[in-house]
């Protein structure tokens, strides 16, 4: 295989078969393998090509630089880091009600994705050029009404004017089934999320949210909020784009299934130390992060925290890095228990269960209770933040019932001590 690219559009035919490319640098595609159909349990492998394999890197730990076919291990799933190159739940509804595949298996979500999915792999229907599904140019933010409309105009299964459907192209997921699109703000790629049907406006709780984040030093992905004729969208800058270069990156799904661990923060934050930035201790700023993480989660009530909502960045030699917080904000569920393992108490949210392994993130005892005592100093004074921020009295009494319930109100208490 080569790597000419050119303006050439992909033709797609059903089949078993496509190609996967990095596109670090987008104008120089590099051939990774091909992908088939594993039609035993409608998965999909990898199989490098020898070009990958004399030049390139393992794209997950189960993923090694080795001449063989590599088998999704689940039904339903790509192998290894191929599995987050497909949509989210919404980019698969759009795909389905707008694109309307002959088929509908794993290798044409894949395909349908488009060519601005998340991290730096692309889809082809071609080993010899890079060939994906494109679409048109991105459109703006000053487009957010009319997407906002047409968001609607899929939900509710009415038709869209071909012209329009670029508008909401799947491609881009940044973790969760919210709906959304791509806009291009500043020269540089956003998502833009909706809400979807909840009694609050989410998105502009979602930008209180993470802005509330970084006042507990959290690296939280640049939001802006988008005033809409009703109510507002969130808008999250990509940190899986960097200038015009893409960065590939693995959600924790991936990279902790690919290391034979469970779901959890504790395990999570070992890879960090195993395969971290060595340089200047960044993997010791990860893990220190991922704590303070933990215990926003637990005391803002986010309860959404699954392992496809954090996300790692690849650097040389294989490093992670911890990428920055996404898709953070009040669950409003008062579930009582995160959707990964804190501690020696499993998934209870309570800040007792974190410091019960703080260890395991480089922390002593008295550092550990004391990154808490921040956190929960921070989390506060979410209310008055959450004003500044231009949420409603209203959406901001509704979450208090869980957010300032005794059960998350007495732990913040505890820890302030």
């Amino acid at each position: 295989m080569n790597s000419t690219t050119g303006a050439a559009e992909s033709i797609y035919r059903p089949g078993d078969r496509l190609y996967l490319w990095s596109l670090l640098d987008p104008a120089r595609p590099v051939p990774v393998g091909e992908l088939n159909l594993v039609r035993s349990n409608q998965g999909v492998s990898l199989k490098y090509c020898t070009h990958w394999l004399e030049q390139g890197a393992a794209l997950s730990e189960d993923l090694p630089l080795t001449d063989q076919e590599f088998l999704p291990a689940q039904r339903n799933t790509a192998v290894g880091a191929v599995d987050d190159a497909r949509p989210d739940r919404w980019g698969e509804r759009v795909i389905r009600f707008i694109d309307k595949p002959p088929r509908l298996s794993l290798l044409e979500y894949l395909y349908f994705a488009g060519d601005d999915r998340f991290g730096a792999l692309g889809v082809s229907t071609s080993a010899e050029r890079h060939l994906p599904r494109r679409f048109g140019p991105l459109p703006t933010l000053q487009d957010a009404d009319r997407i906002h409309d047409l968001v609607r105009k899929v939900r509710d299964n009415e038709p869209i004017p071909p012209e329009l459907r670029r508008l909401v192209s799947p491609g881009a997921t940044l973790g969760g089934a919210r709906p959304k699109a791509l806009v291009t703000m500043k020269g540089e790629q956003w998502v833009i999320k909706f809400a979807d049907g909840e009694p609050a406006d989410t998105p502009l709780i979602e930008h209180a949210t993470m802005t509330l984040a970084r006042k507990a030093q959290i690296r939280s992905a640049s939001t802006t909020a988008v005033r809409l004729t009703v109510g507002h969208a969130v808008a999250i800058r990509r940190f899986d784009r960097e200038g015009g270069a893409r960065r590939h990156c693995l959600s924790a799904a991936v990279a902790l299934r690919a290391a034979g661990e469970q779901f959890g923060y504790p395990e999570l934050a070992q890879l960090l130390r195993r395969k971290g930035v060595a340089q200047e201790d960044v993997y010791v700023r990860d893990m220190r992060e991922l704590f303070r993480r933990v215990l926003f989660n637990i005391l803002i009530d986010n309860t959404d925290d699954h392992e496809k909502n954090h996300a790692l960045i690849v650097r040389e030699r294989e490093q992670y890095e911890l990428a920055p917080a996404f898709d953070v904000l009040p669950s409003g569920q008062a579930l009582g228990f995160q959707q990964m393992r804190v501690g020696e108490q499993a998934a209870d949210s309570t800040v007792d269960n974190a410091l019960s392994m703080s260890a395991v993130f480089g922390l002593k005892k008295d550092e550990a209770v004391k990154e808490a005592r921040m956190v929960a100093r921070v989390v506060s004074g979410w209310k008055e933040h959450f004003a500044a921020c231009e949420v409603t009295a209203a959406d901001i009494e509704l979450y208090a019932e869980q957010i300032d319930r005794p059960f998350l109100r007495n732990q913040r208490e505890e820890a302030r001590r």
